[in-house]
């Protein structure tokens, strides 16, 4: 099962960010045990697929949470790699390079070291996640109208740091034997966006040789 990988103890995990934990006992919950049970039948395009009688947006919005932890304890793996020195900008191989604004605090694209932009990313992630009005965790409670494009923002911006590390830090991830965990994120990641077209094609395309890899086999 998925979440156990991602929780054992051999390894010293430093996780980047406080963990976003959904409320035991909640119906995301459920869902969140639902998502783990599927992923654990190892068929992610089932896994994926939104539950019957379910609501969209809650489906969506439990999975996003799942996957900025999963990011997270991905990145907090190899943070020790990704350095001011190492990584001066924040991009996906050479013909890629992400400057960060969000639209509140930066207005105006800053061009910062993947470091910085991944903490920038990171944090701004946390802070919609935390937002009751956006991510609601109390049951009845409607998501907003403009729901779905947050979540497509947060997904978009979530596929770069797959995308630098894949880029920038896949040796120390073999090194680590973190390969098969990183693989399998990413894929249930991009099987996910797939599945309810969250993330524009032209914003996959650092990564679209390896997308075509993972996910041919699984037509």
């Amino acid at each position: 099962n998925i979440s156990s990988l991602f929780h054992s103890g051999s390894r010293s995990s430093k996780t980047f960010k406080p963990k976003k934990n959904i409320p035991e006992g909640s119906h995301q919950y459920e869902l969140l045990k639902h998502a783990e049970a599927t992923l654990g039948s190892g068929n992610l395009r089932m896994a994926v697929m939104l539950p019957d009688g379910e609501d969209l947006n809650e489906w969506v919005a439990v999975n996003t949470v799942d996957f900025f932890n999963q990011i997270n304890m991905l990145y907090g793996t190899i943070t020790d790699f990704c350095t001011e020195e190492s990584c001066p900008v924040m991009s996906a191989g050479p013909k890629y390079e992400y400057h960060w604004a969000d639209g509140t605090n930066i207005k105006k694209p800053i061009k910062c070291s993947a470091p910085k932009y991944i903490d920038y990313l990171m944090t701004w992630v946390q802070d919609q996640l935390d937002d009751e009005t956006l991510f609601p965790s109390k049951i009845g409670v409607p998501f907003p109208k403009n729901f779905m494009s947050v979540a497509k923002t947060i997904l978009k911006r979530l596929f770069r740091v797959y995308a630098h590390i894949y880029h920038q830090h896949f040796d120390p991830v073999i090194q680590l034997q973190e390969e098969a965990h990183l693989n399998t994120s990413f894929k249930h990641f991009i099987f996910f966006v797939q599945e309810f077209n969250l993330i524009d094609r032209r914003e996959l395309a650092p990564l679209q040789e390896l997308i075509e890899k993972l996910t041919s086999k699984d037509r």
